[in-house]
């Protein structure tokens, strides 16, 4: 089948023969007929199979009747709406849009949150008849009155399950609220849960179902490998697995489940010698746009990312991919590795699988219904091997606090001189003062060392004695020093002066 044979119009063919494409992918052949026959549609696809496309090229031929040249905003009203969870896949639909769109005087917006809103507010108030959106910009636009969602004929809610997993249902409901009952609308999701099936019910009517794989499924021409290894013991076989030479030429995503985890182990990366950098939701936009484009262009060989910053990131032919952990959701497997393995090329999907950590296993091989057999892991990383190794930076360093070479008796010292501390009596424990050894005995509890009596303190230390007299006054008397007067205990004093 060709996109002649889909019914697309002329501009809409030579925008697609523009990009070399001639033959369209198996969702595009099911999707586009009936898009264009103005059917609700629940679509099932993976990464990396023509979704986009799927929903762009018939969206933009339902709207090219409405296409006008006029400079008036009131000539270009929002037309066509496109919720997307991420800044990146919006932006990358937003650049299939315009793609297809270039020999039509049709107009679109991306907006998205982590940038100015003046220049988005700008764009929609000279009209735009699609607008591709992240949720929550796109509710900031409509309560800060730039953008009327009342004209909208055609919704596509893209990635749905990630929506379901980044909490935005309760918003996407509001957005629903917003627009217009007769519209077509469109769903598209890799996985179908019960939450997403429920969201279906409630945004579509009479949906047509299309999936172009079998649900949760894999690519058929992924490997799975999964390697036993120690947590602590994790970030030193990625390093060797990237250094062996069947992978030390090759690019990898490598994905973490936190975004502290993502610096941590891009950093970790670099001071080994491997070009990394990390991706996820605490960077700026400009810091993932330039870390995504340094990945793309090959400056950095190993981008490691969360699942979220992931999702929509527009990356192709990548050879491999790297589960540092694994996910808590089994879903986010499937999402994990579409990245590798696309259109019929080969790829590779490496796990390293600590032992708190089967149990998720489990979960994917039930979820893909596929087993994954353990793969051989290096000699000295199988967990409860005894390897010699450096100190790593988890340890050492937050970042090098301690185990440093060279001190390796630093810290038997400190609780060597801790002991002793811990072990003094005190007072409360022996009732008294513990006398010190170099101190004569005291004669009772009121008299001191040197005869003074504290219960009379206005009276000579003795009747017999007479007051600056006695064995210390003697004492120090032939030391050649001044004896010093005895001070009345009730004036404050300790009875030297």
């Amino acid at each position: 089948m060709s996109f002649e044979e889909l019914g697309l119009i002329p501009e809409l063919l030579r925008a697609v023969a523009d990009t070399g494409y001639t033959t369209p992918t198996p969702i595009q052949a099911q999707a586009i007929p009936i898009v264009l026959a103005g059917r609700d549609v629940m679509g099932g696809a993976q990464t990396g199979t023509g979704k986009t496309a799927s929903f762009t090229l018939p969206l933009l031929q339902r709207l090219a009747p409405h296409a006008s040249s006029s400079p008036s905003p009131a000539r270009h009203p929002v037309r066509a709406l496109i919720v997307c969870p991420t800044r990146e896949l919006a932006m990358q639909v937003h650049e299939s849009v315009k793609t297809y769109s270039k020999h039509l005087p049709l107009r679109s917006v991306c907006i998205y949150g982590g940038v100015d809103m003046k220049a988005q507010v700008a764009e929609l108030r000279q009209g735009r008849e699609i607008v591709v959106a992240t949720p929550g910009r796109l509710l900031d636009h409509v309560e800060g009155k730039s953008v009327n969602l009342g004209q909208v004929q055609m919704l596509v809610l893209d990635e749905a399950d990630r929506m379901l997993d980044m909490g935005f249902i309760p918003d996407i409901k509001r957005i629903l609220a917003l627009l217009p009952t007769q519209r077509q609308s469109l769903l598209f999701s890799a996985t179908f849960s019960e939450e997403i099936k429920k969201l279906a019910q409630a945004m579509l009517r009479d949906p047509q179902l299309i999936e172009v794989a079998r649900r949760n499924a894999t690519a058929e021409t992924i490997t799975h490998r999964m390697h036993n290894c120690a947590t602590d013991d994790k970030r030193a076989l990625l390093t060797h697995l990237l250094t062996q030479p069947d992978y030390i030429d090759r690019q990898a995503l490598v994905f973490v489940n936190t975004k502290f985890g993502a610096s941590r182990l891009a950093v970790h990366l670099a001071r080994q010698g491997i070009a990394a950098d990390a991706i996820h939701g605490d960077k700026s936009q400009q810091q993932r746009t330039e870390a995504l484009e340094a990945f793309k262009s090959g400056a950095v060989r190993v981008l490691v990312a969360t699942d979220v910053a992931a999702r929509g990131l527009d990356i192709e032919d990548l050879p491999f991919v790297i589960n540092f952990e694994l996910p808590h959701n089994a879903e986010d497997y499937v999402h994990r590795i579409g990245r590798t393995g696309r259109a019929g090329r080969s790829g590779e999907a490496i796990s390293l699988m600590a032992p708190d950590e089967r149990g998720r296993v489990a979960d994917i091989e039930k979820l893909i219904h596929k087993a994954i057999e353990p793969a051989a892991t290096p000699e000295g990383f199988d967990p409860g091997a005894v390897r010699p190794r450096e100190p790593r930076e988890g340890r050492e360093g937050r970042e090098g606090r301690h185990s440093r070479p060279g001190r390796p008796s630093e810290r038997p010292a400190a609780r060597s001189d801790d002991a002793p501390r811990r072990s003094r009596p005190s007072a409360s424990s022996s009732g008294s003062d513990a006398p010190r050894p170099a101190r004569a005995p005291r004669a009772s509890s009121s008299v001191a060392a040197d005869g003074f009596d504290f219960n009379k303190p206005y009276e000579s230390a003795s009747p017999d004695q007479p007051a600056g007299t006695g064995t210390q006054t003697e004492s120090a008397a032939a030391a050649g020093k001044r004896a010093k007067r005895q001070v009345a205990a009730l004036l404050g004093g300790n009875g030297k002066r």
